[in-house]
């Protein structure tokens, strides 16, 4: 899935994403716009977990959310 398929899906799955994240913002949510990278930094952030933490989440949630939104670059 390119970049811009997963930006313009983004606004499909924020509210399944903040509902995951909680202490996650719209505009952290905005600024993030599909982006993995950002995601997991914000993750980090909001919630006090390290990156290994966090991707584990991000890695599970995505299990669970099969979407194909992201892709690891």
């Amino acid at each position: 899935m390119n970049q811009d398929r997963i930006e313009g899906n983004w606004h499909q799955f924020k509210g399944n994403v903040k509902e995951q994240w909680g202490k996650l913002t719209d505009d952290d949510l905005d600024v993030i716009a599909g982006k993995r990278e950002h995601l997991l930094g914000k993750i980090q952030e909001r919630h006090g977990v390290t990156q290994e933490e966090a991707e584990k989440q991000l890695d599970n949630w995505h299990q669970h959310n099969p979407t194909n939104l992201f892709e690891r670059y």
